[in-house]
């Protein structure tokens, strides 16, 4: 009994997803486009950024899109970009709702679904689910939605 509790400790200990933290650089992302063109988290560096984990066939990040869009074309001129990364399984899929919500921020998709290699990276178990980074490429906040968000985006391009 005690053995089969310390392999059950032990493999839960192993699947379990670590979830990066504020203060941390966020890791790299290197993920293709809609048109298949690779683009790096990196190179947005200087820019306050909204890393916006999500897919298709999720109702919450559907429902989350239109408010990102709208923040989006708020504070695009002043330096705001997001960085949407979608785990769609199915191109054409992700690629519908692309286009369905008109997002014209930067698009990248890891097809991997729940086994993505970039929801580990982040450890992602949930989505939606957003880092906010800060001009240096920090994480300074993590899941803020509504008024609370806005307010550190203008903060953070002040």
């Amino acid at each position: 009994m005690k053995n089969t509790f310390l392999l059950v400790l032990l493999f839960a200990s192993i699947t379990v997803k670590s979830q990066v933290k504020v203060g941390q650089m966020a890791p790299e992302i290197s993920l293709p486009n809609t048109k298949d063109s690779m683009v790096n988290l990196s190179s947005l560096k200087g820019k306050v950024v909204l890393l916006d984990f999500w897919a298709s066939w999720c109702g919450p990040c559907r429902t989350a899109m239109p408010g990102v869009v709208k923040l989006y074309n708020k504070f695009k001129e002043k330096g705001f970009e997001v960085f949407g990364v979608s785990i769609d399984s199915r191109k054409k899929d992700w690629v519908k709702a692309v286009k369905q919500y008109r997002i014209d921020y930067i698009q990248v998709n890891d097809n991997g679904g729940w086994s993505a290699r970039v929801t580990d990276l982040y450890g992602v178990d949930q989505i939606p689910t957003t880092f906010l980074l800060n001009k240096k490429g920090e994480i300074v906040a993590i899941d803020l939605e509504g008024k609370q968000l806005e307010d550190k985006i203008i903060e953070l391009l002040n």
